[in-house]
Order: C-alpha cells, then structure tokens, then sequence
C-alpha cells in the first residue's frame, strides 16, 4: 500500500498516534525516517562482576556466565567496566543517582539534579503523548528527578500504563481532565502575575532565586499546554490486550517481563522516546528455582559460595529477561530497520560491587542505537571514566548535541 500526498494530508489528524509506517517512506524519504529513542534499565542490586565480565577486552572476548545468555546478541551490545559517577556512596542512596549523578546522596545537605532522562525529555518536549516513562518493578520510587531535583513517580502497574497509553477514558473522564488542565493553567498565570510584581520590588540578592522561579511556573505553564494538545488526538490502536498486574512482589522475573513487554508496545507507537525502567531491591525471596533467601541479602554475600550460587540463579533470571527484551526489539521492523537499531538501550546498575555497597565500577551495558558493538571496553578500574561520559554519547545518539551532563568530562564514543 502507498500513501499519497491527500490521504495523508487527511490523517493529520491522526498521524502523531500511529507508529511509523513503511508505506508513507516512498514519498517522504528522510524526512520520514523512524525517530531516536533511549531506554535505561538498571538492576539496583548490582550483577555479580566475575559472572559478567571476561578476562579478555575487544571483540574476541570469551563468553562468561552471564553473556552466554545473550549471546545470540552478541553484536548488538557493547560491555563496559570502570565507569562511575565520581563522589557516590550511602550505601544504596546511589540508586536515586544513578541517572543523574548528583554527588554525596544521602549526605547533610543533598539534593538531587536533574537525570539524563529527563533532560533528553525536555529538550525533546510534547513531539509524543508522553515526554518520558518511569517503569518501576515495586513501588512508586523512580530513578527519574526534574531540574529541581524532585523526583517523578514510577509507575509499578503495568495495566495502568497501558490503560495511560492506549485506552481511550470515557468522554465525561476526559472532560474532567482538561478541567483540571484548565483550572491549572489558571493558578499558573496568578503566580505569573504575582512574581512579575516580586521581581520589581524585589532586592538583588533575591532576585536570581524569583527569576528561577519564574522560569519554573512558565515551563509548567507551557507543559500543560502542550499536554492538553493530546487530549483531542486519539490514542494509538495496538493488537496486544493489557497486561495483567502481579500483586505478589515476590514474583520478580513475572514483573520484569510486563514491563520489559510494555517497552515495545511505547516505542513503536512513538508514545514516548525516553523510557526508564528500575528493578527493585525489596521484592523479598524471589521465585527462583533453587533460591530461600531475600534478593538484597544474598546481595550481601560475603564470598559465601552458597550464597552466591542463589544469587547467580536469580541473576541469570533477570539477563534471561533482558535476552528475551532484546528479541522482542529486535523481532519489531522499521524503517528497513529494527526497534533496536534506533533505540540506543542501557541496561546495568548503579552498584559495582553490591556485597560491599561499592558504587564504582558499575556494570553496563549499552545496545542497540545504530552503533558499532561486539566488544568489551574495560575502563581503568582505579580511576574510573564518568558514566556520564557514556550519558552524552547517548543524547548526542538523540541529536540532542550535547557537549556536557552532570559529571561528565568529554563524550565516550564507541
């Protein structure tokens, strides 16, 4: 099927809610090329380094443990060792900073900054119903923080999301949303109109901190503009039915794969581009075969091979779901391409050593995106390159050009 100029000039209406569609390419071109996107996924409690890492750098590298279960990706991803944020630590505080790499959390005085996520979402803005999605396997707390270093709900159920992405609420439903909208928008040109006369008055030393502000209430003003755009545009129809929720936590590897199964579903209705998902540390003793302790305490396993044999069990459970995500990624077609070939994927922990709370010499692993793969690129282990050098090769992958994030002393290119 081709589309021409007036059949799609009549879907305009429609055309932000479908996903990118092969049949329009003939008489777009490049102009229609599928979009970039970035997904972050990290395991909070770490991977066990000698079950992941080889002995050998570069492309010839011997499969370990853990890389023999993704090994039919094999040239899709890279693995790094010895990246970090520099000034981490708090025992597990450093997972509210893994995508932001504000220093010292959990120390007198911290706040956190805003994450990677975000700031690729707000330079991206409302080209998609959503500007960012938070994933989380248990409870509401994401790794996901504004400007100002307030952090953005996780969504934990999976129906919700889909419910959020794909349903359409009934017409009263949706008029009490753009009530709510509109009331909002009202408080927001108050507060305007208040700060304006602050700013008149107000002293020097004052006045950078009102300017700041200022900027905060007309952002939001501008967001919710955009948003209330969507309310008129329908969503996108998908053939997938919703996902059921898993209420018991235990049931960790049940709840990695709904989300890992909504990641799909979001990319290629172009819903959102930025997507982060977390994989919790309190889900309890896992059901794993072969496993009878808590997840964080085998975490915690003071070189006892006993323990460690549980451990790697439920480890190899979570690779075995990112193996089956990066199938799912790979399967879905576009653009003469895969979902996978233009979404640049990070999958790895804010934990380098979980045992002793280390947050140097994280594990990552960074797939997908167009890039050139099929190495293992081993940092200097003492004196780590910043994570977030790898953070800006990921935005500039968004052509979002950027020189600098967070902590970052330079771009780490592949």
């Amino acid at each position: 099927m081709k589309l021409n100029r007036r059949t799609f000039l009549r879907s305009t209406g429609v055309a932000m809610a479908l996903p990118w569609l092969e049949s329009i390419q003939p008489a777009w071109g490049k102009e229609l090329a599928p979009p970039k996107r970035m997904v972050f996924i990290c395991n909070t409690l770490g991977l066990h380094a000698p079950a992941l890492f080889p002995k050998k750098t570069g492309a010839d590298y011997e499969l370990t443990d853990y890389l023999s279960i993704i090994k039919a990706h094999r040239k899709d991803f890279t693995l790094f060792s010895g990246l970090s944020h520099p000034q981490q630590g708090g025992e597990h505080l450093c997972e509210m900073t893994w995508l932001s790499a504000a220093p010292n959390p959990g120390m007198d005085g911290f706040q956190n900054s805003i994450s990677v996520d975000q700031y690729a979402a707000g330079k991206l803005g409302y080209v998609t119903r959503f500007p960012s999605v938070s994933l989380s396997s248990d409870s509401s707390t994401s790794q996901s923080y504004t400007g100002s270093g307030v952090m953005i709900p996780a969504e934990q159920r999976p129906s919700h999301m889909f419910a959020k992405m794909f349903l359409r609420g009934k017409p009263e439903e949706i008029a009490r949303q753009k009530q709510k909208l509109a009331e909002g928008r009202s408080v927001l040109d108050e507060l305007l109109s208040q700060t304006r006369i602050l700013l008149k008055n107000a002293p020097g030393a004052d006045r950078e901190r009102l300017q700041e502000y200022f900027e905060s209430v007309r952002t939001a003003e501008k967001n919710l503009a955009e948003e209330q755009v969507w309310f008129d545009r329908p969503k996108p129809e998908v053939q997938a039915k919703a996902p059921p929720d898993i209420h018991d936590k235990t049931d960790l590897v049940g709840r990695i794969r709904l989300l890992f199964n909504l990641v799909p579903l979001i990319i290629q209705t172009d819903s959102s581009r930025v997507i982060s998902v977390v994989i919790q540390n309190n889900h309890g003793v896992p059901q794993v075969e072969g496993v009878d302790s808590e997840h964080h305490n085998l975490s915690h396993h003071g070189r006892d091979p006993k323990r460690i044999q549980q451990l790697l069990k439920i480890e190899r459970a979570i690779m075995g779901c990112f193996d089956e995500f990066l199938t799912a990624m790979k399967t879905k077609r576009e653009g003469g391409g895969t979902l996978l070939d233009n979404t640049t994927t990070l999958f790895g922990s804010n934990l380098g050593n979980a045992s002793a709370h280390d947050p140097r010499n994280n594990p990552i692993l960074l797939a997908g995106g167009g890039l050139k793969h099929g190495r293992y690129l081993a940092h200097d282990a003492k004196n780590n390159t910043p994570l977030c050098n790898l953070f800006v090769h990921m935005l500039n992958q968004m052509n979002l050009n950027t020189d600098q994030f967070a902590s970052s002393t330079g771009e780490l290119t592949l």
